[in-house]
């Protein structure tokens, strides 16, 4: 299972060093990072990641979006 994310930071660099410096947390929440986009205007950023437990990642996701929001995710499959 997959969840893509997509995060509106006001400051891409600023949101990109929290980004990084959260991989452990994100790890611990059972996601690993496949792809990261950045828009080519603005600074809305896409992250597809695999995940290993849906309740992990979903309350990674409700922590991300109070903590370091507004952030929209969503859980796909391989169809």
């Amino acid at each position: 299972m997959n969840l893509l994310t997509h995060h509106s930071p006001t400051s891409y660099d600023t949101w990109k060093q929290d980004f990084d410096a959260s991989t452990e947390m994100r790890m611990n929440a059972g996601l690993t990072l496949l792809q990261l986009w950045r828009d080519a205007e603005g600074t809305g950023v896409t992250a597809l990641f695999e995940i290993n437990d849906r309740k992990k990642a979903q309350d990674w996701l409700d922590r991300e979006d109070q903590t370091n929001g507004p952030v929209n995710g969503r859980f796909m499959k391989t169809a």
